[in-house]
């Protein structure tokens, strides 16, 4: 009974130690993951295609890349200006040598005396963009656009869970001179988990909101390839679409052809120079516009019960200190007379009475302080007033005499009434 109580925790101790090691296997695989290229200081030309011959294999190679070189600058100005490209202008080779960085090789035959070959040229940015007319070589760009790649075939679908031909094509692929700032995922770290073919069909939008906040994205493409063989290593067809938003709504789609499996990959390659081309245009035409609903919601509205809101009282008191500056007692009632008999004047309360110098009064008054102050000098008393404290004192020693009391007015005349006629008696 005790073996038995103690086999169970250890049957599942492994198991979860065996599934924690199938996650880790598939995290850290090294069967998936190709890194994107960067681009960032090149612009590219490709599918240069030169047939040319000479006296040995590595003078006729040599000519035919500095066939590639010309040929490459006038493709590249063309398709800057979207203008023919006989219009391109003729740089010397000199020129061309210090404006190219790097050649790619697509395709080669190399013969005795002949030289065949698909080339890719790759010009410096910087170095260039003098020669096509553009500065800095830089185009219009989108908002940073979340780029999924998805292969559909044999009824499964893939993205960077496992290295295929679709994946590594956008990884690949030259950005520079596209219109749209892709953001490519490796397939390394936690990518399968975040970004994999199940992610495009989810339409949870907080869950899309996080995955663009983290990879720095504003909104999301999905290049999705429908790959169909013949039989194995036979002729393949591809069925390329192209899909923008959370609901994968369809930008544009075509269909390539491959002879047989090893053309796939430059089918792949064409097909994202191609589905560029149609985000791209999408672009231009207004199309990629963000999915309001991946903005964060607003936050909700807390309905608070009504208040009164109370009448603002009118003419309320200020309290100002008033500071009374004199020899005797007598100085001190006159001025607290002044006070108290002062129009507005609500109370004057003595704090510290110091008949022979400083006396501190607080002072309730309906007005400023300029008021308070313009009333005490208009009865002749010397004021100063510092903040909130009127400080008085009398050119004298004796303080200012008090106004007159205002005369009352004498009562108006009344009417005498007529007098009443003697009532007859009866004897008369």
């Amino acid at each position: 009974m005790l073996r038995r109580r103690f086999a169970i925790p250890l049957l599942l101790l492994v198991a979860i130690s065996g599934l924690s090691a199938l996650v880790y296997a598939q995290l850290e695989g090294g069967d998936r993951g190709i890194s994107p290229i960067d681009s960032s200081g090149t612009l590219e030309i490709t599918g240069i295609h030169v047939d040319v011959g000479g006296t040995d294999p590595q003078a006729t190679r040599y000519a035919g890349w500095r066939i590639a070189q010309r040929q490459g600058f006038k493709a590249l100005w063309a398709k800057m200006h979207h203008a023919p490209i006989g219009q391109a202008p003729n740089l010397p080779d000199g020129t061309l040598d210090q404006i190219v960085s790097s050649i790619n090789v697509e395709h080669e035959l190399i013969g005795p005396n002949r030289y065949i070959a698909d080339l890719g040229i790759l010009f410096d940015r910087a170095r260039a963009a003098p020669f096509l007319g553009v500065e800095g070589g830089e185009v219009r760009r989108s908002v940073p656009m979340l780029l999924i790649p998805v292969t559909i075939t044999a009824g499964t679908a893939t993205s960077v869970e496992l290295r295929n031909a679709w994946q590594r094509a956008w990884a690949q692929f030259r950005t520079s001179q596209s219109p749209i700032d892709y953001v490519r995922v490796s397939g390394l770290g936690v990518d399968p988990m975040l970004v994999n073919a199940a992610q495009v069909w989810r339409p949870g939008r907080g869950w899309w909101r996080n995955i663009i906040d983290l990879y720095g994205a504003a909104d999301i493409l999905v290049a999705e390839v429908q790959l169909q063989r013949l039989y194995p290593g036979g002729p393949a067809r591809g069925r390329f679409i192209a899909r923008h938003g959370p609901d994968g709504e369809i930008v544009g789609g075509f269909t390539l052809t491959a002879r047989n499996s090893d053309q796939i990959p430059a089918m792949m390659a064409q097909g994202a120079e191609r589905m560029d081309e149609l985000f791209g245009q999408a672009l231009a035409a207004g199309r990629l516009n963000r999915d309001e609903s991946l903005n964060l919601p607003p936050p909700p509205l807390i309905e608070l019960p009504p208040t009164e809101v109370s009448a603002a009282p009118v003419n309320l008191a200020n309290a100002f200190q008033v500071q009374v500056t004199g020899k005797n007692v007598n100085f001190y009632n006159f001025a607290m007379a002044h006070l108290r008999t002062l129009p507005g004047v609500e109370s004057a309360s003595p704090q510290q009475i110091n008949p022979g110098g400083t006396s501190y009064i607080l002072v309730k008054f309906k007005g400023d302080i300029s008021q308070l102050a313009g009333a005490l000098g208009a009865r002749g008393w010397v004021v100063e007033v510092a903040g909130t404290v009127v400080r008085l004192r009398s050119d004298s020693d004796k303080p200012p005499a008090m106004p007159p009391s205002p005369t009352q007015p004498a009562p108006a005349p009344q009417p005498v009434p007529p007098a009443q006629p003697a009532a007859k008696t009866g004897d008369e």
